[in-house]
């Protein structure tokens, strides 16, 4: 009693011959189906290359196109010859070019003749397959699907729809209970021979060459008419990622292979050396005779398919920048924005480094530079401060910006002057803070000593693009911590405020503050806002600013009456 071993191989031809020797070797007789795609030169130097071997045979080729008919009768004709030729197999191995086997075959052998009746094949109802990938589950039975999925991809989805809209079913063969699973199986003879003998195998045909992928449902389904044991499992180790493509493995994985205890693993780089050289070769192969446990790797496979589809928060991957709502988080830590703080405090910017011990920055989306911290040039990364590569794409500067700085929180001032696209990604990103003092604009104006009639217009126009800044920052789509004052509102009473903000910051340890920023020169500040309105610009943003701050009439203490002696 031994193993037989159908291989399918289309491509890596020198190492689908060195594993069919190695089957070979241990007295597994091997069936070798070669794709009808490969041209006929090189399939047959592959055949004189193996015609040593007494034990190999090649069956009769089909196209194997992915997803298609061919696969499963390439299968069928394969196995077909394997039952013919070898009457001592009692378990026919389905295997690609491409699998490696893992443990001394010796091992699988024995393995399977403890388990004489017992077919080991992934089997499951479309209803508890939870790895399907494209949207189609029952209905790849009840459809059907001429066109190739790789090739026609318009014709196929097109027909699809066509078959939905005018609610078309196929009707399944009496007795067929659709079942799916990984078309890497080992089955029985008594098993696959009673499928490929059964008296309505050209019905069961029929169907299932307009089942879309029937490799992975054929053997699956009609198993379940014949079979007296089915273990619903694979021998072979065969990962896929999210997507639905397979894993593949390479010379760094050589550890994790001999992790898993299984018995053969797909799909293997043809380059890997080291791993054909440790399975094929290493007379120290041998591991514990265990039972094939996968499930010992798949927290690393799972971790691994995490760490592609979510990443790290902050850091964009090739593999999911394109796809919105891909990415983990915009940016890598919590960072502030100030509006209206420079503009309103004398040197603003060192009193918050001072009282924060964070990196404060300037106007970092100014039209003309980025304002660094300290007047830099380049920051970490290598990111530079020109501002046409800035605004090539402003929200991948602040995602860069924030993650070659991670572990420092960062601190920059935005306002209605600056390059403001950025801001609908600052209201929607939870590690923002923002605190705006609307209307502090103005200050600059007022000590501008400009000629009035540019003032008012340039008041007229910051204060219609700060209205549109507040609307967004206003928005319920907004997840960003977002603090807004009016000037008027926040020159009352600056120091509490200014307590809140630090102490979100939390950079050093929380304690009161024991000194505020110096406020800029206000007096006249109220005149010149009626100024704006009586020249027809009414500047609403900075709230009830009452025209003369200084009180006309201030309370003095009255002089104490004294007598003057004569």
């Amino acid at each position: 009693m031994t193993v037989g071993v159908v291989m399918l191989v289309h491509t890596a031809f020198d190492r689908a011959e060195q594993v069919a020797r190695h089957w070979s070797a241990a007295g597994c007789p091997v069936v070798i189906h070669v794709d009808k795609a490969v041209k006929k030169h090189r399939y047959d130097r592959f055949v004189q290359a193996l015609a040593d071997v007494e034990a190999v045979l090649f069956s009769k080729r089909h196209r194997c196109e992915w997803g298609t008919w061919g696969l499963v009768a390439a299968s069928q004709d394969a196995s077909e010859l394997m039952l013919t030729r070898f009457a001592e197999v009692r378990h026919v191995y389905l295997a690609s070019g491409s699998c490696l086997p893992l443990r001394p075959v010796e091992e699988l052998i024995d393995y399977l003749a403890d388990r004489p009746r017992t077919d080991f094949i992934e089997s499951a109802t479309t209803a508890d397959v939870p790895w399907t990938v494209g949207g189609l589950d029952e209905e790849r039975f009840t459809l059907h699907f001429p066109f190739s999925w790789r090739r026609n991809r318009y014709l196929f989805d097109a027909f699809v729809d066509l078959q939905r809209r005018v609610g078309y079913r196929r009707k399944l063969p009496n007795g067929i209970v659709p079942h799916m699973g990984s078309q890497w199986w080992c089955l029985t003879r008594q098993t696959l021979s009673a499928i490929l003998q059964d008296p309505d195998r050209g019905k069961y045909d029929a169907y299932f060459r307009r089942v879309w992928i029937p490799d992975e449902s054929y053997f699956q389904s009609l198993a379940r008419l014949y079979s007296t044991k089915i273990e619903s499992r694979s021998l072979t180790l065969s990962k896929f990622d999210f997507q639905g493509k397979p894993h593949i493995f390479y010379d760094d994985h050589l550890q994790l292979l001999r992790r898993s205890d299984c018995f053969v693993a797909r799909k293997i780089w043809p380059h890997a050396g080291r791993l054909y050289d440790a399975f094929l070769t290493d007379p120290n192969r041998a591991m514990s005779r265990q039972e094939p446990n996968p499930g010992k790797i798949d927290r690393i496979f799972a971790k691994a398919v995490e760490r592609r589809t979510r990443g790290r928060p902050g850091l964009f991957m090739q593999s999911r920048y394109p796809n919105l709502g891909w990415e983990n988080g915009m940016t890598a830590g919590k960072y502030s924005v100030f509006q209206g703080f420079s503009e309103l405090f004398e040197d603003f910017e060192r009193w918050l480094a001072r009282a924060t011990g964070a990196q404060v920055h300037g106007r970092l989306f100014a039209k003309r530079r980025a304002e660094f911290a300290g007047g830099q040039t380049a920051l970490n990364g290598a990111l530079s401060d020109n501002a046409m590569l800035r605004d090539a794409n402003p929200k991948a500067f602040l995602t860069n910006l924030l993650w070659n700085t991670r572990g420092e929180r960062q601190c920059f001032q935005l306002g209605p002057q600056d390059r403001i696209d950025i801001l609908w990604d600052l209201s929607r990103d939870p590690n923002a803070q923002i605190s705006v003092i609307s209307g502090a604009w103005a200050v600059p104006l007022f000590k501008s000593n400009a000629n009035f009639a540019d003032i008012r217009a340039r008041a007229a126009e910051l204060q219609k693009i700060e209205s549109g800044m507040l609307h967004t920052l206003r928005s319920p789509d907004v997840k960003a911590r977002i603090r807004i004052w009016s000037m008027a509102e926040f020159i009352e009473a600056p120091m509490e405020p200014l307590q809140v903000i630090i102490d979100e910051i939390g950079q050093k340890s929380l304690r009161r503050l024991a000194e505020a920023p110096r406020l800029e020169p206000l007096a006249g500040f109220g005149q010149f806002l009626q100024n704006l309105k009586n020249q027809g610009m009414h500047p609403y943003l900075m709230g009830d600013f009452p025209v003369d701050t200084i009180p006309r009439h201030p309370d003095t203490p009255l002089r104490k009456p004294y007598l003057i002696k004569k």
